[in-house]
């Protein structure tokens, strides 16, 4: 049980420096407040897209580096 604890663990590191270069790699939204006003269209080529572009599988990285933090985080609190 003891080795298993440590590998996860390991694991569990190397899951959240992932995780944190993923996250900060991200641009950031900036088109809140000021795109109502000026009337940017969220129906665009790219909005439709997103998922194939750089920042839609950024996005998708995150989800699942989160959903595998969470994961280990749990069955590590079990272990123990």
């Amino acid at each position: 049980m003891d080795v298993l604890k440590i590998i996860l663990t390991i694991v569990l590191v190397v899951v959240c420096i992932i995780m944190t270069v993923v996250i900060l790699s991200q641009e950031g939204r900036s088109s809140g407040l000021s795109g109502t006003i000026t009337g940017s269209s969220s129906e665009s080529y790219v909005s439709k897209n997103k998922g194939r572009t750089p920042e839609g599988k950024m996005e998708k990285w995150t989800k699942i580096m989160i959903a595998a933090f969470m994961v280990l985080a749990l069955v590590l609190n079990i272990l123990n």
